[in-house]
């Protein structure tokens, strides 16, 4: 089963649409999820900044800025 991690910032309008993305492939293709704020963590803010939302599968990067379910779907059925 993959993991999926979203890296957040509280008020990112980017976030939302990419949570939102995230349940949609929930919905077909199951996998584990976890939310961070990278506000509460220093090293995950300088490293995640000005490239949030950002989503990694399985420890590596897979989308940052604005993600779609279908694309989202398709790299998790691979």
């Amino acid at each position: 089963m993959h993991e999926v991690v979203l890296y957040t910032r509280e008020g990112c309008g980017l976030c939302e649409h990419a949570k939102e993305a995230i349940a949609a492939a929930r919905r077909q293709v199951e996998f584990a999820y976890r939310e961070v704020d990278i506000d509460s963590d220093a090293a995950l803010l300088a490293a995640h900044r000005y490239d949030i939302p950002v989503i990694e599968i399985d420890g590596r990067r897979a989308f940052k800025h604005r993600v779609e379910p279908a694309a989202l779907r398709e790299r998790l059925q691979r």
